[in-house]
């Protein structure tokens, strides 16, 4: 008697299987997808394990640097304040130059620059210098200061020129080239300045002093005396009497071009005379030479 086997079940559906072969089929797929799960983690964590190390150096050269910078700061801020409060940080020295008519004792009271003071106080604040030394000096025209040294300053000073000196009545005030009349008044006019006298108008002596500004320095030491004289001819006529001897005369707003001619005109006159520079420029000798 033949005996037929039944074909087997597939396999492949879970649905075919009895409970027993179900059981065993999940359990081998649960077990393959744990398998499959820690296998996944290892190679994570062994991939991230290999970066610690180098996370680590990178942290401590982090840290290291800011420990760094935090010590720079400290050091270079610690080097400012001992500076600020040593004896370097103070002007030890104060040397002069430029001066022709003011004394250092001026200038340097003027500046209010001495020995003791704070170099940050001094050094780049020519402005502001400047504009004090000329409120209490006003001859003092610029300021300018160099470090020398540690701790050593050079102030070099521009000077206004002196124009003249302004007659009134029995004294005498300075005059400077920018028309600035002095309240100093003198007994006596000092050397090597013109007198102004007779000038009523200030505007009339300023445009004066504005000419004669322009003069070369060997003509301008040779006027003794500028005297305001106009007629009816000329209301800007002046009447200069000259070092050398000659008088001339001229009219204010043409005086600096014409007073340039008067060397040239001296060295052919023969003898001392009178230079009329109003209209054209001609000499004359003197009517009586005992003049």
């Amino acid at each position: 008697m033949a005996i037929f086997h039944k074909k087997p079940k597939d396999r492949e559906h879970p649905e075919q299987l009895t409970p027993w072969e179900r059981f065993q089929h999940d359990a081998a797929e649960n077990h393959r997808a744990e398998q499959k799960s820690r296998h996944s983690w290892s190679g994570k964590r062994l991939r991230i394990g290999d970066k610690l190390p180098k996370l680590k150096s990178q942290r401590r050269r982090l840290l290291f640097k800011r420990v760094l910078i935090l010590m720079g700061v400290f050091l270079i801020g610690a080097a400012v304040a001992g500076y600020f409060v040593s004896p370097l940080s103070h002007v030890q020295t104060v040397s002069i130059q430029g001066n022709n008519q003011l004394s250092v004792t001026q200038v340097t009271t003027a500046t209010k620059i001495n020995p003791g003071v704070a170099l940050w106080s001094v050094i780049g604040h020519d402005q502001r210098t400047t504009k004090r030394a000329n409120q209490s000096q006003p001859q003092i025209g610029k300021v300018t200061t160099k470090l020398v040294g540690l701790n050593g300053v050079r102030v070099t000073v521009k000077e206004i020129r002196i124009a003249g000196y302004l007659s009134s009545g029995q004294h005498y005030r300075r005059i400077l080239e920018n028309g600035l009349i002095l309240k100093a008044t003198y007994s006596q006019p000092g050397g090597g300045s013109p007198i102004y006298a007779n000038f009523k108008s200030g505007q009339r002596l300023k445009t004066m002093i504005t000419q004669y500004a322009k003069l070369p320095s060997a003509v301008k030491h040779n006027i003794s005396e500028i005297k305001f004289a106009p007629n009816k001819a000329n209301p800007e006529r002046v009447h200069l009497y000259m070092n050398d001897g000659n008088e001339v005369y001229a009219t204010i707003s043409t005086f600096a071009s014409k007073m340039a001619y008067y060397p040239g005109i001296v060295a052919k006159m023969k003898s001392k005379g009178v230079i009329n520079l109003e209209v054209g420029a001609y000499s004359h000798p003197f009517k009586n030479q005992n003049n």
